[in-house]
Parts: structure tokens; sequence; C-alpha cells
């Protein structure tokens, strides 16, 4: 196990349960490898106030420093970032991990998140009561 900059521990038990949770609701990412000048193409995440998987078909190496900027989908709220690649799918995608963001942009994350995982449950709960009638 290893430690990020911030502290966290990092570990490969993929089957562990999330640090945080997640919800897929980005608009306009864009993605830059630090020390390169091209722009990565993405397709959306999910992100939770820890980090984000980026779908791309660009393989990084474990420890690349990537620059993100997106706006929430639900709350509009602009938010850039530098990261860290934590783990790479090769053909899938990339795991990174926030390593400067403001306290700001995680509050405004975790609203997100919180407010799609409302509107989710509300709509199973809503499912649900359609089937039982």
């Amino acid at each position: 196990m290893s430690r990020s900059k911030n502290g966290n521990s990092q570990s490969k038990n993929w089957s562990s349960p999330r640090l945080a949770p997640r919800f897929s609701s980005l608009r306009e990412l864009t993605v830059s490898y630090e020390g390169f000048s091209e722009d990565i193409a993405t397709r959306p995440p999910d992100v939770s106030t820890r980090g984000m998987f980026i779908n791309t078909s660009r393989k990084f190496p474990e420890g690349a420093v990537l620059n993100v900027n997106f706006r929430l989908a639900l709350t509009g709220a602009d938010i850039r970032s530098r990261c860290e690649v934590r783990y790479c799918l090769p053909g899938v995608g990339v795991g990174v991990e926030f390593v400067e963001i403001s306290p700001e942009s995680v509050r405004a994350i975790e609203e997100e998140v919180r407010l799609g995982n409302d509107r989710t449950t509300k709509g199973k709960s809503r499912k649900r009561s359609m089937m039982r009638t």
C-alpha cells in the first residue's frame, strides 16, 4: 500500500467498497497531460470528492500528473484540479486522485453527488411504487 501526496492510502484491492460516493454528472471535461501540449480525448466519467474515472483510450503511467477542468451538470460549478493517475485500464480509461483541489470545489462535488444520488433514489422509489400498483 502506498500513500498519495495528500496522505490518502492507496490499495489495489478492487473489491473493497468506494472511499467516497460517486456520481456521473459532468459536462465540458478537458484533460491535459502535464508537460505535454495536446488535449486528451475523453468521454464523461464519474466523479467523487477524492477523484474520478476518466474514460479514454489513451494510456498513462501510474503517477502521471493530469490537469482536469470540468463543469458539474446539476449545479453548473466549474472545477479545476491537478490529479495523479492511480491506475490505468488500457483502452478503457484511468482512475485519478485529486491532489490539488480547492475546498470550494470539494464542497461543490459533494453537493453534486448528493443531488444526483437523491434524484436516483427518488427515481427508484417512484418505479417501485408504480410497479406495485
